[in-house]
């Protein structure tokens, strides 16, 4: 299982994630905000503890491998949360359903499958008709047990993908298809992204000149170059519904996400 000796790989994935998005921020920087994630007051106090920890035995999983061909992935179902690829958020998770689920994806790859459920009461979400049809391919990026005992899981979505076919047993997986964008690098979703960027900075209120490093990271935005990627990141900041940000993960297409984007940030703006 992943803990806190990823930390470098982690802090790696981080800045290569923010490149992406035109977020510059240096190696060290992405230490000092993975260890602050991970609990620790800084990088140092992280490293000695990683130091510490290398000649400690860490238990191990089983390995399951997942046969080849055979897109099939464990589900993490969701009670209140849409996760949009290439987008990173916490899961906590108290069911043990789900539980094996998350040991099942460290020891298969750390691939998983995050979709909402239909009814965030529904405690047990094992039928097609309890979970909405298109989900995110995501990567377990960390784990740890809180003090509570709930599991607090690190995931970063990777792809659209729906839901053909559900497997109940230990845990919940789903055989799955992966969905392809359109239009994501055409000149009108390009445009679009420069008015949606527009939009939601004036509706954010954000100025990223004004603010230090370590805050333009939670802040910034992706390039208007980058449609697709533009189009995710702000929906899933938008105070919106679980129903629209599902129907927006739901829109393939980046011309018709953009201009849905684009409305609700319009409909949400106050008055001026």
């Amino acid at each position: 299982m992943r803990d806190f000796r990823d930390a470098k790989a982690m802090a790696q994935t981080l800045t290569e994630a923010l490149a992406a998005k035109s977020v510059s921020l240096s190696h060290s920087e992405s230490l000092e905000l993975i260890a602050r994630i991970l609990g620790f007051r800084g990088w140092n106090v992280l490293a000695a503890k990683v130091q510490a920890s290398q000649h400690a035995t860490a238990p191990t999983a089983s390995p399951v491998a997942i046969p080849p061909g055979l897109t099939e992935l464990p589900i993490f179902p969701m009670r209140d949360l849409v996760l949009f690829p290439q987008t990173v958020a916490p899961i906590f998770v108290a069911r043990d359903k789900t539980r094996r689920a998350v040991e099942r994806a460290i020891a298969g790859g750390s691939r998983v499958l995050v979709v909402a459920q239909k009814h965030a009461d529904d405690d047990r979400p094992n039928a097609l008709q309890s979970l909405h049809p298109v989900g995110v391919t995501a990567s377990v990026i960390n784990s740890q047990t809180q003090m509570d005992g709930v599991l607090k899981v690190t995931v970063s979505g990777l792809q659209r993908t729906a839901i053909t076919r559900l497997i109940d047993g230990e845990f919940l997986a789903a055989e799955i298809k992966p969905i392809e964008e359109q239009r994501g690098q055409s000149e009108e979703a390009r445009s679009l992204s420069r008015m949606v960027l527009d939009a939601y900075r004036i509706y954010a209120n954000i100025d990223l000149s004004s603010l230090p490093v370590s805050q333009r990271v939670r802040f910034g935005l992706p390039s208007p170059e980058n449609p697709t990627l533009l189009a995710d990141t702000v929906a899933q900041r938008l105070p919106i519904g679980i129903d629209e940000k599902q129907q927006l993960l739901e829109t393939s297409d980046v011309v018709a996400r953009l201009e849905k984007v684009l409305e609700l940030i319009r409909t949400a703006r106050p008055e001026q």
